[in-house]
This record gives structure tokens, C-alpha cells and sequence, in this order.
């Protein structure tokens, strides 16, 4: 958090969050209507070219995607390379940091959730981190746990609480976290970057419905 992260953000999801914030890589209302595609060494001239401390696998879901090729045009770079991912597939490639936001529609393989340097639970309500703790035992693997509001319930009280309230509760492995680059506006400041496009503001009724459309 807080460091000069280039970002490399992949086409694709089979998850389809219903709050999803980056709903440009897969969704039918979303999606651009042309994706410039670039060779895994371009990315990385690109990267090493922008100064950046570290680069940012992520999507979409990026572990659908086979990443030998993109991870080694950058390791040769001496770029530290990240992954942010669900954990529900196998990692293809080799990275430095692997960060793992579980989601409900696909559950994390446990190599996966062996390989974690980080856990980043998106608490979309106040059940949602007792929820994870359980269904993952995340405390066994011993690696730091950011708590993230959903965007669309990041000034709600409750949701904010139940947050401070666990991290005063557990303290370690939970961090308090939230989505710094949305409050420092660097998407609107980069020209490279796509219009927002996310499905957090929409009614949840209406994002259930969508996704299942979509689905099928």
C-alpha cells in the first residue's frame, strides 16, 4: 500500500462479482469495444519504462490466463512482480508477491491459499469478515489480512465498524484497508487508463440479475 505500482489489468473473469469495480474486462454492458493487445515484452518495456517500484498482476481475474511469458519479461527486468487474484486458479507464472481476495462465487484452491503473502477480504457487510475467518481459517496461514469496505459501502457505519471493531478485537493477521488509489483519483489522472466501470452503484437486485443473465 502506497508504493508506485504499474498496474497490468487482464481481460476476463468467469467470477462476475456482483459489486464488481472493474467490470470493463468482462461485462457485456461494460466491455470496450476494442482491447489494444500488447506482447508480454512490450508490457514489460512499458513497465520498466514508467519507474515503478513494483508491477500488479490483476483483472479481471488474471490466473486464467497463462502468465509464464509476461512474469519472465519481467523478472529479467528486475521488476518485483504482483498477482492479485481469487485463488479459485492455478497460478501460472512466477511471482514475488501473491495477494489473495477470496470470493464467494469461487472459492480459493488451497495451494493457493498456501502461496499467499496477503489476504484481502472485500467486506461487503457486517457478516463478511466473521464469514471469511471461518470458511477459510485464515489465521492458520499466518499472513497479514487487509480488510477492505466495498466500495459502494465504504461510508457506511456499519460496515466501517464492524471493521475497527475486529481489528481491536484480533489485531494480527487483520490489517484495516481500503482502495487508496480511488480516494487519490489515479485512474482519472493516467491517460491510459479506461473509464471507470464499475457495478457497485447499481441496486443489488439489479446486479444479481444482470450477472445471472450474463451467466447464461
Amino acid at each position: 500500500m502506497g508504493k508506485s505500482a504499474f498496474f497490468i489489468r487482464l481481460h476476463g473473469c468467469p467470477v462476475h462479482c456482483p459489486w464488481c469495480d472493474s467490470a470493463g474486462t468482462w461485462h457485456p454492458d461494460h466491455k470496450p469495444d476494442n482491447v489494444d493487445r500488447l506482447s508480454p515484452r512490450e508490457l514489460a518495456e512499458e513497465a520498466f519504462s514508467s519507474g515503478c517500484e513494483i508491477v500488479i498482476i490483476t483483472g479481471g481475474e488474471p490466473a486464467i490466463h497463462n502468465l509464464h511469458d509476461l512474469t519472465y519479461e519481467l523478472n529479467i527486468r528486475n521488476l518485483p512482480v504482483h498477482i492479485e487474484t481469487c485463488g479459485a486458479f492455478p497460478i501460472k507464472g512466477e511471482m514475488a508477491w501473491v495477494t489473495l481476495s477470496p470470493k464467494i462465487l469461487a472459492l480459493p484452491l488451497e495451494e493457493n491459499l498456501r502461496l499467499a503473502d496477503e489476504f484481502k477480504i472485500i467486506v461487503e457487510d457486517e457478516n463478511s469478515i466473521q464469514y471469511w475467518s471461518e470458511k477459510l481459517n485464515i489465521t492458520q496461514y499466518n499472513a497479514p489480512t487487509w480488510l477492505h469496505p466495498e466500495w459502494s459501502q465504504s461510508r457506511k457505519h456499519s460496515v466501517l465498524s464492524s471493521i475497527t471493531q475486529w481489528i481491536k478485537d484480533k489485531g494480527f493477521p487483520y490489517r484495516a484497508g481500503f482502495q487508496l488509489h480511488k480516494l487519490y483519483m489515479v485512474d482519472e489522472a493516467d491517460k491510459r487508463s479506461r473509464p471507470t466501470a464499475s457495478l457497485s452503484h447499481l441496486k443489488k437486485s439489479h446486479r444479481v440479475k444482470k450477472v445471472e443473465a450474463f451467466g447464461k
